[in-house]
């Protein structure tokens, strides 16, 4: 299955994200779980989590080469606004 892709993000409190699709949805997705798993360990440095950019082609957010979130992880794991 296909799931849309990222149009936007944003911070909307501490460490959680708000993400709008291609399909006008929109969902409001929390980092804190991720920050326990060591890949997603520099994120705790607020000031390196706030620097994320949107994927090109809209399958993600990624903070640098090895730090990201695929859209399938924000469509399934968000909650639906």
């Amino acid at each position: 299955m296909l799931y849309p892709k990222i149009t936007s993000a944003e911070i909307i409190e501490n460490y959680n994200l708000l993400v709008h699709f291609y399909n006008h949805q929109a969902r409001k997705y929390n980092c804190k779980n991720l920050l326990e798993k060591p890949m997603f360990s520099s994120l705790t440095n607020y000031a390196f989590f706030k620097n994320f950019q949107l994927d090109p082609s809209g399958s993600g957010i990624i903070w640098n080469d090895e730090v990201d979130i695929s859209e399938y992880e924000i469509w399934i794991n968000g909650i639906e606004l």
